[in-house]
């Protein structure tokens, strides 16, 4: 009894920590070893679990909630490979700056390296993939011990959201018995403990460094501001008064959250990929200076463009103590809050009128968005380029757009304009891998706002078990699937060439009938044939609850012609543009 006295009073201290440190969700893989962990999660009165039984689906599903709450997500698996099924979703996680907390059990140190089953080494499982690991303590009645569980706790999710965010993994051995006492409440004695306040600041420049900034950028006409991966609210609010007083176009990727919003788009191009795609003319186009905020952009085009800028002054605005350049041209790293950059700036900017700079910008981005909508409408087939925008003018305001790695993020970098639907847009881009991509989604539908899930064939079948999350806890999703039998995204890449082995390496076509997968999660599946049969399910699809997948076929080869053809013709358009003026003189 006092083995299972101890385990009790050490974990429901670990876990009342967890929750006053503002963890508010808990995703539970079912297992043996971790049954004082899952029981005491489920007997706290007020965090949220959610059981997912596959250890894969089950931590992308975390990572969906992580992403579409902004909060830390703790995770809870038993011993041996079930911690190894982890592993894909804490590299996204470090590398896309989602917080995890990573709870496995363990098996007592007595029965390691032994034989024993279901025993692997555990110990720094992870290595440089999470921000910080521990292995922790035994249970134990002492004090010490208790106070010692608590604070590694509280510094668990303080290290996890610590800018930049990312997983943490905390490993927990436990001897047998394995259950805890839950008659009565261990948290009536637990929650009159004193919590630990942890407080978080954001990094700021000094005002001599912000001058001096100013000074600088004041002399330069031709900026560009480069907005990649960021999902925070406030940044959003900041850079627009930026880019007023500087006079500057915002390149803007679909995961600034600059897309869609309601914002004056007027500083917004969205239409860069097809700008940059096929480069008429570098020098109208080079800017003097480069401010580049989050990720690198989805964008090919736009990254080598940016790479070939070798005497372009760029600076590089950094949250955290993160090195974001991967092509190796940052001028200037700046470690400072991305909106508190901003703002401070620009308090002390004197505005810039009348920009020949920007309008160029802006007229460029008119022609590339007119003319790649004119292509794609008149296409009556069905494109994966024209499912975006299609999607898109029917998804009601403030809904989640989910998007698949591979051609879908690419499509909608370059089919979806902006807009003032609120469209919050959230993607895998940490280390852009299809797995997972369909977990992490309903984990991100757990709350509120109609979610949209685009995605590719291969993608939907690597995370078909991740359907299971729709099905247990009644989740709303609308998924749409672009099936073009295979690997898109190589027709685009050198290997389409390959001619002898392409189809059996890279197209890897599945022929996979995806309804039946669909009706064994009791979802509800259309695969449609034209266009107004697509219009018609996305309405359905808005009010139906439940789990809603939507099939579109397309052909990959037609698909890499219609997207050449349009390229070619903006590239015309923009030939013809600087032929008829002087403008970037």
């Amino acid at each position: 009894m006092k083995h299972q006295e101890a385990l009790t009073k050490y974990l429901a201290r670990f876990i009342q920590e967890l929750s006053n440190s503002g963890v508010e969700d808990v995703v539970i893989s079912p297992g043996s070893r971790s049954t004082p962990l899952a029981m005491l999660v489920a007997g706290h009165p007020k965090l949220k679990y959610h059981i997912n039984i596959d250890e894969r689906s089950a931590a992308f599903f975390a990572l969906g909630i992580a992403k579409q709450t902004r909060k830390p997500v703790a995770l809870i698996c038993t011993s041996g490979t079930a911690a190894a099924n982890y592993y894909p979703a804490v590299v996204e996680a470090k590398l896309a700056r989602v917080p995890l907390i990573v709870l496995t059990a363990d098996r007592p140190h007595e029965l390691r390296d032994v034989g024993a089953p279901q025993a692997i080494d555990q110990n720094q499982f992870y290595g440089n993939h999470v921000k910080w690991f521990s292995e922790m303590a035994l249970p134990d009645l002492n004090e010490e011990i208790l106070r010692y569980v608590q604070t590694n706790a509280a510094r668990a999710v303080s290290i996890s959201l610590e800018v930049p965010a990312g997983p943490v993994h905390l490993n927990f051995p436990f001897r047998e018995p394995l259950i805890p006492i839950m008659d009565p409440s261990p948290y009536t004695e637990v929650s009159e403990q004193p919590s630990i306040a942890i407080s978080h600041g954001n990094l700021h420049l000094k005002m001599n460094q912000i001058l001096d900034i100013c000074n600088r950028l004041q002399q330069k006409e031709k900026g560009l501001i480069v907005c990649g991966v960021i999902d925070d609210p406030r940044f959003v609010e900041s850079i627009i008064p930026f880019a007023e007083k500087l006079g500057y176009p915002i390149i803007a990727d679909p995961l600034s959250q600059l897309r869609s919003g309601d914002f004056s788009g007027e500083y917004i191009i969205d239409s860069y990929d097809a700008i940059l795609k096929e480069i008429v003319s570098d020098e109208k186009l080079k800017p003097e200076v480069i401010i580049r905020f989050g990720g690198m952009p989805v964008s090919k085009p736009l990254t080598k463009f940016m790479k070939k800028l070798n005497d372009t002054e760029q600076y590089i605005i950094e949250a955290g103590n993160g090195w974001r350049d991967p092509i190796n041209n940052a001028t200037y790293m700046i470690y400072c809050d991305e909106a508190t950059f901003c703002n401070d700036i620009t308090m002390k900017l004197n505005e810039r009128h009348g920009s020949s700079w920007l309008k160029m910008w802006q007229d460029l981005n008119t022609i590339a968005r007119n003319t790649v909508i004119n292509e794609i409408c008149d296409i009556d087939d069905l494109d994966e380029g024209k499912v975006v925008i299609e999607l898109t003018k029917r998804m009601p305001a403030n809904s989640i757009l989910f998007v698949g790695n591979s051609m879908p993020i690419r499509d909608v970098d370059t089919f979806l304009h902006s807009n003032q639907q609120n469209i919050r847009i959230l993607a895998n881009r940490g280390a852009n891998g299809i797995d997972g991509v369909v977990s992490s989604a309903l984990g991100a539908s757990l709350y509120g706002e109609p979610l949209f899930l685009l995605l590719g064939d291969l993608s939907f079948y690597h995370d078909l078990n991740g359907l299971l999350a729709a099905k247990m806890h009644k989740l709303n999703i609308n998924i749409i699937v672009i099936n073009n039998n295979g690997g898109g995204i190589f027709s685009y890449l050198p290997q389409a060439s390959e001619g002898k082995y392409f189809e059996e390496l890279f197209g890897t076509p599945t022929d996979i009938d995806f309804e039946y997968a669909v009706k064994m999660y009791d979802g509800y599946y259309k695969k449609v044939r034209n266009w107004d049969e697509f219009h018609q399910s996305i309405a359905e699809s808005i009010k139906t609850d439940g789990l809603n997948v939507i099939e579109v076929p397309t052909n990959r080869q037609k698909n890499v012609e219609i997207h050449k053809k349009m390229w070619k013709r903006v590239s015309r358009e923009i030939e013809q543009f600087f032929q008829g003026d002087n403008h970037g003189d």
